[in-house]
């Protein structure tokens, strides 16, 4: 092994890189180096001294979190004297407050009792939530710690739980400060820091305030952070959770947006009792938001559907499957017969999976023979997917979520990311606060980002191709555009050229209300700068010119030469955590999947051969708002509404319900009694994202796992088992033995979705 650049660490030799520390290169060649205060991603303290380690040569023991390791350098992280130091910082840790880690032998009845009073009564200042879970009690286990020869300090601040989400007790915090790099370097919210000195000492919120009152957004990264039991979650204080028993942990991918981030359903007796964030895996690498981590209680809840319903004489009874899918397919079978195909609708879901959602085009377009399928895409993704479909062939991201970090400039337009994608927003404020990018903030109302902006835009509503040509007159009248991508990777810069010639500052200020200086301020860094992001969502998709929108950002990106390079690229922000996924699965009115046209002869002849039939229809299908309003009109007779509640997200609510109340069959498939069920001839219960296999495809195009965690209430149904058991009473039998089965199809007939299977996703 060469000299150059190696350390020698227990008698090994190990090469490292330049700017590498102690601790990550013994990390990364499987040494052990017990650690508190250390988090990874964030500036080291070596505040806790519990990676202290031997180098050769120093005076002192060295924290091996923070010391650079050097060439040459002889590191024992075992030897008697490190040992002994450890020991004792231990033993102080173990007096700095509450910490009986060792003193506890508790069957889980004797938990389960607690739990019901701990708040109350404050019992956990005896008995610890993270008793087992905890890396001080580890720790003190491993180097065989029994007692300490210091007293306990009995903490001068009470316990904190005012709060839904978060339990403070300071009784057992160690200050290692894990908590605040964790609320600052990765997630940036900034809400807490050290406060007060000595033995006054303590994480303190703005103000001092509890929580609740301070500007905390509750996504839980400090309570992964901590490693004892200083912060806990409020669900660990509630019945289902038994501490102190081993909780089944599943990794599946969350369900609310499209970031996808990956986390853990902790399941007890048949119950999601917690969720944690999976560390190391993209796209969150641990973190998640406050619904992500928190609001899992949906999944047991009590009001969920359990069996089929049927209206007879204005009100629900319960039915068997054999009855409501039976009645089901009946009136299908007569309402196609009597007012044809085209006069049935379908709603599929951004909710559901990409297995459920190819099964529901499927049987749309087999058994039933009509295009009338579509989703919540209609009102917010389907303007992204036509225009990055016209300019990059793809309807999605350009650049992979972690790239954002790498921009050296980053517009961000129509999205309040630090609400809809928290996920997304760290990535945007780290890049900013760490190293250095530039954020230009279009936006009408002063959202969170504007904290981290350089430039703060403010346009008038709805005049966003105007001041966007207006940046894009700037750069090209300055000579600012990256004139050789422009010639080698594009298409009608002269055309683009002429079209924005009259889009000169003075007349962009007179639309769109924004100062000229500062669109020619905004114009000159984001051209100057590279890698640039753009980054955008519904703000400016949801408009009647939401494509041209897009248009006008992919022209800019072009023109500045930031497609196809890391830190660069068009971000779009789907909404849904599925919807990228149903639509590239065919959950469209003009589309097959893979975005094959149902007018192209080659893709009917192609699909109709693969699911056996004789034909497929030929004409595109009605979209989610012309079967609303055909509805109303009496062209549409019959729909099934499946995970959507039109009741809630239509536009217009008293037509939506007036058209829903005209048909002649409604079925809705949901996991809740809904607006849109409530109005429903027959409700058929599913299975929420907890309770199947499945994937999900997240806003970068990134396909991941859905893992079944527990069983659906009651009778309750995955959505592809209810579909098969409805498409072969209706002549057209599906089978499938599970999840992976379909996939293995969709890769057959998907091109954009060729070789995928869950083994090499499971490889992730």
């Amino acid at each position: 092994m060469s000299s150059e650049n190696v350390i020698i660490i227990n008698g090994k030799e190990f090469s490292f890189n330049p700017g590498e520390t102690i601790l990550q290169v013994a990390q990364r060649n499987g040494i052990n180096i017990p650690t508190l205060c250390y988090l990874k991603g964030t500036s080291p303290t070596g505040a806790c001294r519990m990676c202290v380690v031997e180098v050769e040569g120093a005076r002192n023991l060295v924290a091996s979190c923070a010391m650079p390791a050097g060439n040459g350098m002889v590191v024992k992280t075992e030897s008697p004297r490190v040992v002994e130091a450890r020991k004792l910082n231990i033993e102080l840790l173990l007096a700095s407050g509450q910490h009986n880690c060792l003193a506890q032998d508790l069957d889980p009845d004797t938990w389960a009792d607690f739990q019901l009073n701990a708040l109350s009564t404050h019992e956990h200042r005896q008995i610890c939530p993270s008793y087992g879970n905890c890396k001080l009690q580890d720790l003190a286990i491993k180097y065989q710690i029994k007692e300490t020869r210091f007293t306990p300090k009995q903490s001068p601040y009470p316990i904190e739980n005012v709060n839904p989400f978060i339990v403070r007790d300071f009784s057992r915090c160690i200050l290692c400060g894990r908590c605040v790099q964790a609320c600052n370097e990765v997630q940036v919210n900034n809400a807490i820091s050290y406060g007060y000195r000595g033995i006054q000492s303590k994480i303190v919120a703005k103000g001092d305030w509890p929580l609740k009152d301070s500007d905390c957004v509750f996504c839980g990264e400090c309570v992964q952070a901590c490693p004892v039991g200083a912060l806990v979650p409020e669900g660990d204080f509630v019945p289902d959770r038994v501490i102190g028993e081993q909780a089944k942990k599943i990794r599946t991918t969350c369900t609310y947006c499209a970031v996808g981030c990956q986390l853990y359903l902790h399941v007890q007796r048949g119950r999601v009792v917690k969720v944690t964030g999976v560390e190391e895996v993209p796209p969150n690498y641990g973190s998640l938001c406050v619904k992500g981590r928190f609001g899992f209680d949906f999944i047991g809840d009590k009001e969920r559907l359990k069996v089929p319903l049927i209206r007879r004489n204005g009100r629900f009874e319960e039915a068997s499957w054999e009855e409501a899918i039976g009645l089901i397919a009946r009136k299908f079978n007569e309402i196609k017969t009597n007012s044809g195909a085209d006069s049935i609708g379908v709603l599929s879901s951004a909710r559901a999976t990409n297995e459920e959602n190819y099964l529901i085009q499927k049987f749309v377009r087999t058994v039933l023979g009509t295009n009338n399928v579509d989703h919540c895409a209609r009102l917010c993704q389907s303007p992204v997917i036509a225009a990055l479909n016209e300019c990059f062939g793809c309807g999605a991201m350009t650049n992979p979520i972690e790239d954002l970090e790498l921009a050296s400039v980053i517009l961000v337009v129509g999205s309040n990311t630090t609400e809809t994608h928290p996920v997304i927003s760290s990535y945007v404020k780290r890049a900013v606060s760490q190293r250095g990018a530039k954020l230009i903030l279009v936006d009408p109302r002063k959202i969170k980002l504007e904290q981290f902006a350089h430039l703060w835009l403010r346009p008038n509503l709805g005049t966003d191709v105007a001041w966007i040509n207006g940046m894009m007159q700037v750069i090209i009248n300055e000579g600012l555009y990256d004139e050789d991508y422009v010639k080698s990777r594009t298409q009608g810069f002269e055309e683009l050229k002429e079209l924005v010639k009259k889009y000169e500052p003075d007349y962009v200020e007179k639309i769109t209300g924004i100062p000229k200086d500062r669109l020619v301020e905004a114009a000159r860094l984001y051209a100057q700068i590279k890698p640039g992001a753009i980054v955008h969502a519904m703000g400016i998709t949801q408009h009647v010119t939401g494509s041209d929108n897009v248009r006008a950002l992919a022209n800019l990106a072009m023109l500045c030469g930031n497609i196809g390079l890391k830190g660069g690229g068009l971000n779009s922000l789907c909404g849904q955590n599925n919807v990228q996924g149903a639509c590239d699965m065919g959950a469209l009115p003009d589309f097959y999947p893979g975005y094959q046209s149902v007018a192209e002869a080659s893709a009917r002849s192609q699909l109709s051969k693969a699911w056996g039939v004789d034909r497929l229809p030929e004409h595109p299908g009605q979209t989610a708002i012309e079967m609303i309003n055909g509805a109303f009109e009496g062209k549409i007779r019959a729909m099934l509404i499946i995970g959507e509640n039109p009741m809630v997200s239509d536009p217009n609510l008293s037509h939506a319900k007036a058209s829903l109340e005209k048909l002649d069959f409604l079925v809705v498939q949901d996991i809740f009694l809904t607006e849109t069920a409530k109005l429903a001839d027959v409700v058929l219960p599913s299975a929420c994202f907890a309770e199947k296999d499945g994937t999900f495809t997240n806003t970068e195009r990134r396909i991941q796992r859905v893992r079944k965690a527990i069983d659906p209430p009651g009778q309750a149904k995955e959505d592809w088992r209810i579909i098969c058991q409805l498409s072969g009473e209706m002549g057209y039998p599906m089978s499938y033995e599970g999840a992976s089965q379909i996939m293995e199809e969709i890769t057959r007939v998907v091109p954009i979705y060729g070789g995928i299977n869950y083994e090499r996703i499971d490889l992730e």
